[in-house]
């Protein structure tokens, strides 16, 4: 599980960050989901609700799992 401080490795732990905040995301498309998840992250920064490095991490995160499911299709 994330804690605020720990280091973010993978999906699991911005969905255990968003969850924190009552936000679960799930809509069956994987793609779909990962961007719904920017745009949460996007909203908790711009409340600065979250640490300015853990956004752009979970960011960087969210990229590069896009572009690995996107490379599936």
């Amino acid at each position: 599980m994330y804690i605020e401080g720990d280091k973010m490795i993978s999906i699991y732990d911005i969905q255990q960050l968003l969850k924190k905040f009552g936000t679960i995301i799930y809509t069956g498309d994987r793609i779909a989901d990962l961007q719904l998840m920017q745009d949460e992250l996007r909203e908790l920064n711009q409340s600065q609700l979250i640490d300015p490095k853990d956004y752009q991490t979970a960011l960087f995160l969210i990229k590069q799992e896009i572009q690995k499911e996107m490379s599936k299709e």
